[in-house]
C-alpha cells in the first residue's frame, strides 16, 4: 500500500507540474481578468507557445471564461485541450465581422489542431490543384493539410467514382499534364503528340499559358460550368474570325467535353437563374452527418460529406460551425447568392456580413419554410440520413468486431489502439519492418511508423526474424519503459491521460499488440518486453499466416477460434496491412540501394552528389542518357566531376 501511494503521489507531482492554467486558479483569474469585454480573437497556448485553438467572440471575456466555468460540461475534445492551456492571447477588433475575418486569418496561419471541427474521414476524397508549382498539378488526394497555403482545395467528394470521371473528362477536354513525373528526359510523350497534353516537361508551353487553362479548370470544380461555357463561346467566335479555325476547334472541343461533363449531374432543379448551397444534417447519439449541396443554374454540381461530433454544439451551431470551415478556405467566385440552412444559425447574419464582404456582393443566409427552396433543404437532410445509417452500420460492424476480440483474447476492456508490426528483407539484404495502428477497428494512417532494422546480426545473407522483432519492440517501448522507471505506476498514465511524453493529451499506448507470427516471434518479443520492464502492462498476441491461429504469451496451443469470426477477421486486416506497409518500405529501400550502389562505383562521386544527381535527373537510366555539360550544369556537381561520371558510363570501346 505504501508503493502505491508513493506512486500515485509522485503521478500526482508530476501532473501539477505539467498542468496549465486550469490547475492553478489564481493564475487563471488573473489573466481573464485581462481580457476586455470588445469582440475579437482569442488564441488558446500550450506550455510550448504552440497554438491549440483560435476563436472569436462578441465579448472576449465572457467567451473565454466559458472555457472554465463548467468544465465537466463541456465535449471530451475541448476538455483536453483546456486541460493543455498555459496561456491565452487576445486580439480586439471593432467588429464582429472584423473578428470572423481575422480569425479566418490566423487559423490558415497557424492550422491550429482544436480548431479541426469536422472529422477526417478517409472516405472522402478532395481534389488539389497545386497552384504554389509554377506548372501546377490536378489530383485527387485524401490528404488535405501539410501543404502550401497556394494550394487549393475542393471537396470532400462524397462520390469519388463521380470525383474520377469529372476529372478523366477535364483531362480529356483541357490540355492537361497527364503523367506525375515524365516518360522521358528529353523528348514529349504520346500525350503531347495527340493534344492531350502541352508539353509540360519539355516547357513546351509558358507557365502563364498553363495557369489560365488550369484557371479554367478550376471553375469547372467551382460549379461555374455555365460561365465557362460563355467565356469559351465568345473565345472561339473571337479565334473564327481571326482565322484560326484550329484554335477555334479545340475550343468547340473542350465546349463538347463541358457537355457530356454536364450530363453526370442529373438532378436539375426549376430555378436556374440564382446559385445556392443547401446544408442539412441528421445526428445519432454518437455521430453527425452533415451534407452540403451546390446548385448551380438550376443543376446539382457538388454533393459534399462531412462527419462530427453531435455533443459538440447544438445543431444550428453545428451547421454555423461547418459552413464557415467550409467558406473559409473557398475562392470568393464559388460563394453563391443564396444558403438555405436546416436549422436557424445563431449568426447567420454574422455570416451573411462576412461572406458579402469576401464575395463582394450581397450573400442571403435564409432557413427556408416552404415551395421549392425547402424541398432542396429536404432533400439535402434525406441524404444525410442515408449517410448516416451508411456510417452507423460500419460502426456497428467495427464494435461487434472489437467485442469479439476482447472476448477471445480475455481482454479486460475492448480495445481501442491496436497496433501490428511486420518484417520485410530477402535474405537479410534491406531489412524494414512496419507499425501500424487501428483505431476503433479502422486504420489510422497517421500513426503509422516505418523502422530500419540496425541489429547487427541482421545482414544481407544472414537474416534473423526473432531478433529483428525484438529490436522493434525495444525501439518501440524505450521511452515508456524509462517512464515506467521513473513513476513506477504505468496505469497513472493511462489513466490521467495526460503523459508528458504525449504532446497532443492523447495516450500512444495500445490496447493491443499484434505481431505478424508464430509462437517464436512471440517469444522474442516477450523476452525484449521482459528486459523493459513491460510485459506485464501489454497485451501482446501473434497471428500465424498458415493456418490462421492466434497464440498468446505461455500458451503452448493456439486460442480456440474459428477463421471467419469477426476478432479474427479484423486481427487479419491488421496484419494484411502490416505487411503491405511493410513490403513498400522494403522495395523503395531496394530500388534507393541498387540507384546508389551504382552511382557508388563512379571515382570521386561521394553519397551527398550521388543524391543531388538523383534528385536533379529522377531515375539512373536518364543519368546515363545526359551528356557532360548537362550532368556539369547541376549544382554542386563540377565540371571535372561531370566528366568522370559521363566516362564511367560510356567507357571507350
Amino acid at each position: 500500500m505504501g508503493g502505491e501511494a508513493a506512486a500515485t503521489r509522485a503521478c500526482a507531482l508530476r501532473n501539477a507540474r505539467a498542468g496549465g492554467l486550469l490547475q492553478h486558479a489564481d493564475e487563471l483569474e488573473t489573466r481573464l481578468r485581462e481580457i476586455p469585454l470588445e469582440p475579437g480573437c482569442y488564441l488558446m497556448r500550450d506550455r510550448d507557445s504552440r497554438v491549440l485553438y483560435i476563436g472569436k467572440a462578441k465579448r472576449l471575456r465572457v467567451r473565454v471564461r466559458s472555457y472554465f466555468r463548467g468544465h465537466e460540461l463541456l465535449s471530451p475534445r475541448i476538455q483536453i485541450m483546456v486541460r493543455q492551456i498555459h496561456d491565452i492571447d487576445f486580439i480586439v477588433t471593432d467588429s464582429e465581422v472584423e473578428a470572423l475575418v481575422l480569425e479566418s486569418n490566423l487559423i490558415k496561419e497557424h492550422q491550429p489542431h482544436y480548431n479541426i471541427l469536422l472529422k477526417d474521414d478517409t472516405s472522402y476524397p478532395y481534389l488539389c490543384i497545386t497552384w504554389s508549382e509554377d506548372y501546377p498539378r490536378i489530383f485527387i488526394t485524401r490528404r488535405r493539410r501539410l501543404r502550401s497555403p497556394q494550394d487549393r482545395f475542393y471537396g470532400p467528394y462524397v462520390d469519388v467514382g463521380l470525383l474520377r470521371n469529372t476529372l478523366a473528362l477535364v483531362k480529356r477536354a483541357f490540355p492537361l499534364r497527364q503523367r506525375p513525373q515524365p516518360l522521358y528526359r528529353d523528348r514529349t510523350c504520346l500525350n503531347f503528340d495527340i493534344g492531350r497534353c502541352p508539353g509540360v516537361c519539355q516547357q513546351r508551353i509558358s507557365p502563364e499559358t498553363y495557369r489560365g487553362t488550369l484557371r479554367k479548370v478550376a471553375m469547372v470544380f467551382q460549379g461555374r460550368n455555365e460561365e465557362l461555357r460563355v467565356l469559351l463561346q465568345e473565345q472561339m467566335i473571337r479565334d473564327a474570325e481571326r482565322l484560326d479555325f484550329e484554335k477555334a476547334a479545340r475550343i468547340r472541343d473542350q465546349l463538347q467535353g463541358l457537355d457530356r461533363l454536364t450530363a453526370y449531374q442529373k438532378v436539375s432543379l426549376p430555378d436556374d437563374r440564382l446559385s445556392r448551397d443547401a446544408i442539412a444534417m441528421a445526428a445519432s447519439d454518437q455521430l453527425a452527418c452533415v451534407q452540403l449541396f451546390q446548385v448551380r443554374a438550376g443543376k446539382l454540381v457538388g454533393h459534399l460529406g462531412f462527419h462530427l461530433d453531435p455533443q459538440a454544439a447544438p445543431p444550428g451551431h453545428l451547421l454555423q460551425r461547418v459552413l464557415e470551415e467550409h467558406y473559409r478556405d473557398v475562392e470568393s467566385s464559388e460563394i453563391p447568392q443564396e444558403i438555405c440552412v436546416q436549422h436557424p444559425l445563431p449568426e447567420a447574419d454574422l455570416l451573411a456580413a462576412w461572406l458579402s464582404q469576401k464575395r463582394q456582393r450581397k450573400v442571403h443566409v435564409l432557413t427556408p419554410q416552404r415551395q421549392q427552396k425547402a424541398e432542396l433543404v429536404e432533400l439535402v437532410e434525406r441524404n444525410a440520413g442515408f449517410a448516416l445509417q451508411r456510417a452507423q452500420r460500419s460502426s456497428q460492424e467495427q464494435q461487434l468486431a472489437l467485442e469479439d476480440l476482447a472476448q477471445l483474447l480475455n481482454l479486460d476492456h475492448l480495445p481501442r489502439r491496436i497496433e501490428g508490426y511486420d518484417i520485410s528483407h530477402i535474405q537479410g539484404s534491406d531489412a524494414v519492418a512496419s507499425q501500424v495502428v487501428f483505431v476503433q477497428g479502422l486504420a489510422a494512417r497517421q500513426h503509422y511508423r516505418r523502422y530500419k532494422l540496425k541489429s547487427s546480426s541482421i545482414a544481407p545473407g544472414h537474416s534473423d526474424d526473432f531478433m529483428a522483432m525484438a529490436e522493434v519492440m525495444r525501439r518501440r517501448f524505450r521511452r515508456w519503459s524509462q517512464a515506467k522507471a521513473e513513476v513506477e505506476d504505468m496505469g497513472c498514465h493511462r489513466r490521467q491521460g495526460s503523459h508528458p511524453l504525449d504532446t497532443v493529451g492523447l495516450s500512444d499506448w495500445p490496447d493491443l499488440v499484434m505481431i505478424d507470427g508464430g509462437k517464436g516471434q512471440l517469444s522474442a518479443v516477450m523476452d525484449a518486453l521482459h528486459q523493459l520492464g513491460l510485459a506485464e502492462d501489454l497485451h501482446v498476441c501473434a497471428l500465424a499466416k498458415r493456418r490462421e491461429q492466434v497464440f498468446l504469451p505461455g500458451a503452448q496451443e493456439p486460442v480456440n477460434s474459428e477463421p471467419d469470426q469477426l476478432g479474427i477477421l479484423l486481427l487479419r486486416r491488421l496484419r494484411d496491412e502490416a505487411h503491405r506497409f511493410a513490403v513498400t518500405y522494403h522495395r523503395q529501400q531496394r530500388r534507393d540501394r541498387m540507384k546508389r550502389s551504382r552511382l557508388s562505383e563512379v571515382p570521386g562521386l561521394g553519397p551527398k552528389r550521388s543524391r543531388t544527381l538523383l534528385s536533379h535527373f529522377r531515375s539512373l537510366d536518364a543519368i546515363q542518357l545526359a551528356s557532360a555539360e548537362q550532368i556539369a550544369q547541376v549544382e554542386g556537381i563540377g565540371p571535372g566531376v561531370a566528366r568522370q561520371v559521363w566516362e564511367f558510363f560510356h567507357p571507350p570501346s
